[in-house]
């Protein structure tokens, strides 16, 4: 690709790819290159994140469509040049953490997403996109698997910063975007619909129960987790470079 022409988001909206597509098969080391090559850019690329999860799926018998999703995000990156990590210079230390979920958003076998945005202060650390390995019946329990395996890397994040004279004080806030798995952390009682979530998940409800982890709602404004997930419209949640702030 010689001088593509930019493109405002890494995907197009409501974009849905799948290995059951009967476009031509490309290239199979020209596509696992390409992939390779995105890959390397996560670690400083938190909005292309989710994306190159989904393309690199693809890597055992890339199609066509899957070769334009690539693309795109080349275009996409083409016109965010200028776009990066900025870490301030301030003394707050306070951990936190955004977590979100894109549920059955795997057409092939319709598992969902999970997401997490790890922070110190202002200063964003550490990112983490996974497929959840069961498939999830409600949006609710999608945020709360995501939660729960945000929350092992959280409790890892204290003590490393506890090994290095930082101390966090409990509790910890966890932040999403769903009340109904909210109340799930906060309520020992397992109903119907969700005793078949995973015991290991419970993990997180232990947590907020012992006051080691705050977990709440926060404000749709700040929602940068969300745009990585869903590949939003840029005009719509006016990302810029001062998003990153």
């Amino acid at each position: 690709m010689e001088d593509p022409k930019p493109v405002c988001t890494p995907m197009v909206i409501g974009c849905s790819l799948s290995s059951n597509d009967e476009s031509p098969t490309v290239n199979q080391p020209t596509y696992k290159s390409m992939i390779g090559s995105l890959l390397y850019l996560i670690g400083t690329r938190l909005d292309i994140m989710h994306v190159v999860g989904i393309v690199g799926r693809f890597q055992a018998n890339p199609k066509e469509s899957h070769l334009q999703a690539v693309k795109r995000i080349i275009k996409y990156l083409q016109g965010t040049q200028d776009f990066g990590l900025w870490y301030p210079k301030d003394t707050d230390l306070t951990l936190h953490e955004y977590t979100d979920a894109d549920w059955a958003g795997n057409v092939d076998d319709r598992k969902s997403t999970s997401g997490g945005a790890f922070y110190i202060g202002s200063r964003l650390m550490s990112w983490f996109g996974k497929k959840q390995s069961s498939i999830a019946l409600s949006t609710a329990e999608a945020e709360y698997v995501a939660a729960a395996s945000c929350c092992t890397q959280l409790l890892w994040m204290m003590q490393t910063l506890k090994d290095i004279q930082i101390t966090c004080t409990p509790p910890i806030s966890i932040l999403c975007d769903n009340t109904s798995s909210i109340s799930i952390s906060k309520n020992p009682v397992m109903y119907s619909k969700t005793k078949h979530i995973p015991i290991k998940y419970h993990f997180l409800q232990e947590q907020v129960l012992e006051k080691r982890l705050n977990w709440s709602m926060f404000p749709l404004k700040n929602r940068l987790l969300i745009y990585s997930l869903n590949h939003s419209p840029k005009k719509q949640l006016n990302i810029s470079e001062k998003s990153w702030e």
